[in-house]
């Protein structure tokens, strides 16, 4: 599978500019959807969800930490969506937290097939994507 499109769900303006650049840069995905808060996707995902798969994401890479509506909160949302194509979107967790507690959690998640300890290597993201590639 290759990705054409990344979702970056965080507050963090600075990790997603560099983010942003860093896919750019390699050619790891032809296009980003950024959104800062999980509030925002969520309204994002259940406008697209059904009938407009073009629109939705490859890859969704999740901060845990963020106003309105953070990242455990989007992940339960997120699971209730009435949608097989929900079930087709891999979610890796990047975030600034090094708790165990965290770490453990994110495993209870189906979609999520990893966590990431921020800040992000070009060279990680790219493991990343490699992992989607062989779901």
């Amino acid at each position: 599978m290759s990705i054409r499109k990344v979702c970056i769900i965080d507050d963090d303006e600075i990790y997603t500019c560099i983010i942003k650049r860093m896919i750019a840069g390699s050619g790891l995905a032809s296009s980003e959807l950024f959104f800062p808060n999980g509030q925002e996707a969520i309204e994002f995902f259940k406008s697209n969800i059904s009938g407009k798969p073009d629109a939705l994401p490859d890859v969704i890479l999740l901060d845990i930490n963020m106003p309105v509506l953070d990242g455990w909160q989007f992940l339960d949302k997120f699971s209730l969506l009435d949608s097989p194509a929900q079930k087709d979107i891999p979610i890796f967790i990047v975030s600034s937290s090094i708790d165990e507690k965290d770490h453990r959690k994110a495993k209870s998640y189906p979609q999520v097939l990893d966590y990431v300890v921020k800040p992000v290597s070009l060279d990680s993201l790219k493991k990343l994507f490699d992992k989607v590639a062989m779901v």
